[in-house]
């Protein structure tokens, strides 16, 4: 990776993310139904749930882990696709397959630096959270999960916006019905 920029390395760990929940176009039209985005906000807390029942369950914990997990992969493909794009968890959606392909069309100067950030403050509230899952201690979980929904939350909010700026190019414009 000589050469490569700190952004360089983000959008390809953001990439592989994309590619190893195999989000090809069908996935994404499904994921913009706002069940899908909505629903997809209990990932985290069953995760932590299911990590944190090895105390009750020992090994048995394996058993709501990988529910959990599967929940995480097909809550973008069971709902079927919106009847309508029009919506802010739709738009939400729409804004970060923009985002993602940024390297190919390029986003305005304004969208670039926010959203890395929004990421990483959520990727940092994972650290407490998974120390409070380690230690079974329930108060790093509180502003762990602060920091991740927070993050997450104006991520998603700023890909709305992104997507409102983006919306008339020709590539992009017919995702919005």
């Amino acid at each position: 990776m000589i050469g490569m920029n700190s952004i360089d390395i983000y959008m390809t760990l953001e990439e592989r993310i994309s590619s190893a929940f195999r989000m090809d176009e069908e996935t994404w039209l499904r994921h913009a139904n706002p069940w899908s985005v909505w629903t997809r906000l209990t990932a985290l807390p069953l995760l932590v749930a299911a990590f944190w029942s090895r105390e009750w369950l020992g090994w048995w914990a394996i058993i709501p882990v990988t529910l959990a997990v599967l929940w995480t992969y097909l809550n973008p493909r069971i709902f079927k696709r919106p009847e309508s794009t029009d919506s802010w968890a739709s738009r939400s959606v729409l804004g970060e397959r923009v985002w993602l392909n940024r390297d190919r069309i390029p986003v305005p100067e304004h969208h670039r630096r926010v959203p890395v950030i929004l990421n990483l403050i959520a990727a940092t509230g994972t650290v407490p959270i998974v120390w409070g899952v380690y230690r079974l201690e329930v108060w790093p979980l509180l502003p762990g999960f602060a920091m991740v929904y927070l993050g997450k939350l104006w991520y998603l909010d700023r890909m709305v916006w992104l997507y409102q700026d983006m919306k008339e190019n020709p590539e992009y414009r017919d995702w919005l019905y």
